[in-house]
């Protein structure tokens, strides 16, 4: 600590518990949202930048209050590679991602702040097009894009463009939601088809001369959460299934809330597109990003209403009722196909798309 400064930390002598090697170095694996980031967030970002109040969390958006209101902040970097994919683009991207962390929380999104990382000789019909999908996405989503900042860096310094965004939204009082909810006895439901966005991406590249019909499904899901929250309060966990797909989303809850989750393997939608290149590349669906989908668990005798409220809505037609929650095992999550055998589910260990988002 610094004596004529209390609040300054002495970098000398303050070091995260498990400190890691002096020629460590980052790697794309640490961008996965898998077992890699997960141990940078916590052995790092989460060590320093944490406080007694424990306002830094692992869910999506941080919960906070004032004596006037309870209120959500997000902040999301967006890198995607290419800049336009089937079904959207970096723009599009930046504005659905914040607004659907900020939903995964509960809140009413209604600010956003962006900044741009330009690479010099960038074509500025490219940067109007990028900007007009937001305003486009922002009008969807009902949010006001109401500061920003650009920086230009030389040419081969960046790739194009990075968008750097921050979203606030208001939360209801009566709204509880959070990765760390889940209790067994819930369900687990999700929207809509698995690795939608990352196969569309991966195809957009042309790196591997794949064709397929298959759009990125990225989208603002506030509405939908809002149309469930009309309905019932009673919603345990939100939670988006980006990098890192569902399967990591999965673990992620499972190891916040101490429980183990099962997935019934036939009932998790996945379009044939999606599973043919997925075998063809030995992926596995469940791994592979979405930006237009999100998770509920909730207690099982709102599983129906819940189910009926999201196909009702465009974002939500395709939901299903894919697993449950469970005593034990605890932190894991376990799939079974439809002969009965089980398989554990792990948090992906490192990059299988990088740049998808």
């Amino acid at each position: 600590m610094n004596k004529n400064n209390p609040g300054e930390i002495n970098l000398e002598t303050f070091s995260c518990p498990i400190p890691f090697a002096h020629n460590e170095k980052i790697m794309l694996g640490h961008g996965s949202g898998g077992k890699m980031t997960h141990d940078l967030i916590n052995r790092l970002f989460l060590y320093y930048f944490n406080n007694s109040s424990k306002e830094i969390t692992t869910n999506d958006a941080s919960v906070l209050s004032t004596t006037a209101l309870r209120f959500a902040m997000c902040t999301d970097c967006h890198v995607v590679s290419p800049i336009f994919f089937p079904g959207g683009d970096l723009g599009r991207l930046a504005v659905c991602g914040t607004v659907n962390d900020l939903a995964m929380v509960g809140a009413k999104p209604l600010y956003l702040t962006a900044g741009f990382i330009l690479e010099e000789g960038l074509n500025v019909s490219v940067l109007e097009k990028v900007v007009q999908s937001m305003q486009n996405a922002a009008i969807e989503a009902g949010i006001k894009i109401v500061a920003g900042d650009t920086k230009v860096v030389q040419k081969g310094k960046a790739d194009q463009i990075f968008i750097t965004t921050t979203g606030y939204g208001e939360i209801p009082d009566d709204v509880h939601i959070s990765g760390d909810n889940a209790q067994p006895g819930d369900v687990v439901i999700i929207s809509g088809s698995m690795g939608d966005h990352g196969i569309a991406v991966l195809t957009a590249r042309g790196e591997l001369g794949l064709e397929a019909d298959i759009v990125s499904d990225v989208a603002p899901l506030h509405d939908l959460v809002a149309n469930m929250l009309s309905m019932t309060k009673n919603i345990h966990v939100l939670r988006d299934p980006t990098r890192g797909g569902l399967a990591t989303s999965l673990n992620e809850i499972a190891i916040q809330s101490k429980v183990g989750i099962i997935l019934h393997e036939e009932k998790i939608p996945v379009k044939p597109a999606v599973r043919a290149t997925c075998d063809l590349l030995g992926f596995n669906p469940l791994y592979i990003a979405n930006e237009g989908k999100v998770i509920v668990i909730a207690p099982s005798e709102v599983s129906e209403l819940l189910l009926s409220v999201m196909r009702a809505h465009p974002y939500g037609k395709d939901a299903e009722i894919i697993g449950d929650v469970l005593e034990e095992p605890k932190e894991r999550v376990l799939s079974r196909n439809p002969i009965g055998s089980t398989q554990v589910l792990d948090m992906l260990s490192g990059e299988i798309l990088p740049r998808i988002c």
